[in-house]
């Protein structure tokens, strides 16, 4: 498991920092991010405006970027989906 989450914090900084902050991810760093590393496990990761909704739904405190607090909601909601755990 160590390495799981060493794999997720490295890939999450690698991505949010092509905009600036290593900090969070960017509308356009989280698309790249969704279309590149989870296109099979989320639907329409291809689509600009459903990636927006997503983003939308993640970012609680409405900045239009996405810490890692808020992206890991994310991770979390895939993993249980895939393990089919109940909500």
């Amino acid at each position: 498991m160590e390495s799981a989450i060493n794999a997720l914090v490295s890939g999450f900084k690698a991505y949010a920092g092509r905009d600036g902050s290593s900090d969070t991810l960017s509308r356009d760093e989280f698309y790249r991010l969704v279309s590149s590393e989870l296109s099979n496990f989320i639907k329409k990761a291809d689509d600009p405006a459903a990636i927006d909704q997503l983003m939308s739904s993640l970012d609680k405190n409405n900045d239009g970027e996405l810490n890692f607090l808020e992206f890991w909601q994310l991770i979390g909601q895939l993993a249980s989906k895939h393990g089919r755990f109940s909500q």
